[in-house]
């Protein structure tokens, strides 16, 4: 392609947006070209997916109001925050959104005067972010896509997934309501008239996706606090337990530090150690946490998450048993 139209090109853009509409012949004027150039013009735009259309009321063809984004003036903290957040997570496991993420910061790096660019460079080298371990989410991109129109439009989706609870495929017609990063994964969270009850879906076991025309109503006010009810993490019992757990001073500092849950209550005693209470919705999430905590844990309340640490503490004992003589 020519420097020429290519110049011609970016002045149709410049004039398609600008937000008065443009007749075939004002455009040809405009760019001193042939109806029938501006036509081949348009046709690139087109192919190029930049949503251009005619306006019957302005007669005249104008481009999108939302396809491109008005100039937006960032401050040198601003520029250096997108810049590190894109770049320093771009290979921490493919996460959706990232290619689009990683455009925009190229776009605001360009834009910064050379001295201001160089600066912020040199600190960007000195910086870092780290999310800890992140599922796998090669190849999930159009599913994402797909989701955010269909929860957009309110529309009901056909799953095939591969559930991990019931340890099998699955085929389920949901309404998605919201897609959340939780525990390194996205997760779309759908009511299911299958299971009468909102259920969490796990994007890198959905094996098929079908959008369909059947609309649904969401529920007013969908909080994102509520999603989970008081579960520790994800995945609710139906049934709500008093927890109570004493941690040594080893890991005091560590455990209080943290906010693990919204109902947490931390009190320290004299010698470092502290007592950490919480109300949660079921013990299965919870006893994999104190596992992780070993000999600088013990439960206290109630005696239901006491055996289940028991139980699995003895089965642990007998698999690690010395093979030497």
């Amino acid at each position: 392609m020519s420097i020429s139209r290519i110049y011609r090109l970016l002045r149709l853009i410049t004039l398609l947006q600008s937000g008065r509409g443009f007749s075939a012949d004002e455009l040809a004027n405009e760019l001193e070209v042939s109806r029938r150039t501006v036509f081949r013009d348009l046709n690139m735009l087109e192919m190029a997916h930049i949503p251009y259309y005619y306006d019957a009321e302005r007669n005249g063809y104008r481009i999108s109001r939302h396809f491109f984004l008005p100039p937006i003036n960032l401050t040198l903290a601003e520029s250096l925050a997108v810049l590190m957040l894109t770049g320093r997570l771009r290979g921490t496991g493919k996460l959706p959104l990232m290619t689009e993420a990683s455009r925009a910061a190229m776009k605001v790096e360009s834009a910064l005067p050379p001295e201001i660019r160089q600066h912020v460079g040199s600190v960007l080298d000195r910086l870092g972010v780290s999310l800890g371990p992140t599922s796998r989410h090669e190849g999930i991109d159009d599913l994402f896509d797909k989701l955010i129109d269909a929860i957009v439009a309110r529309k009901a989706c056909r799953l095939v997934y591969i559930s991990f609870l019931e340890r099998r495929q699955i085929h389920a017609t949901v309404h998605p309501l919201r897609l959340l990063f939780v525990n390194r994964a996205w997760y779309l969270i759908a009511h299911s008239p299958r299971h009468r009850q909102r259920r969490t879906f796990k994007l890198g076991r959905i094996r098929k996706l079908t959008v369909s025309d059947q609309t649904f109503v969401p529920p007013e006010d969908v909080d994102e606090a509520d999603l989970f009810g008081a579960a520790w993490s994800m995945i609710t019992e139906g049934r709500l337990y008093d927890i109570h757990l004493h941690f040594e001073k080893m890991v005091a500092g560590n455990v209080a530090e943290v906010q693990w849950h919204p109902s947490q209550q931390v009190d320290w005693n004299d010698d470092g150690s502290i007592e950490f209470r919480v109300r949660v919705d079921g013990l299965r999430e919870i006893t994999w946490w104190v596992l992780g905590y070993g000999d600088q844990v013990e439960v206290l309340a109630p005696e239901d998450l006491r055996r289940r640490i028991h139980e699995v503490a003895d089965v642990v004992a007998a698999r690690h048993q010395p093979t030497g003589g």
